[in-house]
């Protein structure tokens, strides 16, 4: 699951590449393999063998420990993510995912949230003024919008009654997902899950015009490259969690022989969290970057009222149905 993860972080890289020079009408990557479908592959050995700067001035342990533990939580949370219904493998049968656990939401979040320490000590121990100010804003700004994230998943839980992720894709089945019951969690989520990666429009913490490159300014090849490993990982979990609470994971049209069956689920699920990282690519094409105060403001004043309105709606509306 890690060297799947990873490919897709890498492809991930390729597909932003591709889509961003088509919407501004440019080619992308095509030098490397067909289609520059081997560009991942060249930026990983370039990475690899350039030389690692480091700054007299840094606070080494933590300086070599931040990118470490970006990618290290970012990859976790994969092991919690179902990606498939129940397949029979001979005599024996499994549940596509690694571990099923009944708090399975929660690990990811809980996961995924320590992701802001790397960033935090990566701005605090690289001894820079703009390293510092990018760790500052990404502290204050994931930890804002985790609220908004957490709080827009309360009404899928109310409406499901569950925090084990399979049981919460099989309780939309019969297209019943969760996208028709909560519209306004599904886009305050999607809202949050932009500014906790980091996301152009929210992408204050590297904000070049300001800040150089924002945390990760004093860091060089292969620590640089983790950094924004961590960040497409994050993408590919946020993803996952939207397909996976809002538009029925894995559920879809299923139908010829029995492999089919047990690969048709795998697909859907695939092609749902595509979709995501699609609309990633292009929200950051289309829109322009925020001022950070309107960026606080956005996630203090606007979402978190409203995700707590949409708690309190949809509690009445389940109690009253009941």
């Amino acid at each position: 699951m890690v060297f799947v993860l990873l490919t897709a972080v890498a492809y991930s890289v390729w597909l932003e590449r591709k889509v961003s020079a088509h919407i501004q009408n440019r080619w992308g990557p095509t030098r490397v393999g067909p289609f520059g479908l081997l560009q991942p592959l060249a930026d990983g050995v370039k990475f690899i063998f350039k030389e690692d700067l480091t700054q007299p001035h840094v606070y080494k342990p933590l300086y070599i420990a931040a990118p470490i533990i970006a990618v290290v939580f970012a990859i976790s949370s994969i092991a919690v993510i179902p990606f498939g219904n129940w397949v029979d493998i001979g005599p024996w049968g499994t549940y596509l995912q690694i571990t099923d656990l009944n708090i399975g939401l929660l690990v990811v979040l809980g996961i995924t949230s320590m992701g802001v320490y790397g960033v935090a000590l990566a701005g605090w121990s690289s001894n820079s003024k703009y390293a510092l100010l990018g760790g500052l804003r990404a502290s204050a700004q994931m930890i804002s919008y985790e609220v908004s994230l957490g709080l827009s998943l309360v009404g899928v839980l109310i409406v499901t009654g569950s925090l084990s992720l399979r049981e919460i894709v099989e309780a939309q089945r019969h297209l019943h997902w969760n996208i028709l019951f909560q519209p306004v969690a599904f886009f305050i989520y999607l809202i949050s899950a932009y500014a906790e990666t980091n996301r152009t429009p929210f992408d204050l913490p590297e904000a070049e015009s300001e800040l150089v490159a924002g945390y990760h300014t004093e860091y060089s090849a292969m620590k640089f490259a983790m950094f924004f490993m961590a960040e497409y990982a994050n993408m590919v979990t946020v993803a996952c969690l939207a397909t996976l609470m809002f538009f029925g994971g894995w559920l879809g049209p299923v139908f010829g022989p029995q492999i089919l069956q047990m690969v048709l689920p795998v697909i859907w699920f695939c092609l749902k969290v595509f979709f995501f990282m699609f609309l990633y690519v292009w929200v950051r094409w289309t829109l322009p970057r925020f001022r950070y105060d309107q960026l606080m403001a956005f996630g203090w004043k606007v979402l978190l009222p409203l995700a707590v309105a949409n708690i309190v709606v949809t509690a009445l509306v389940v109690a009253w149905r009941a």
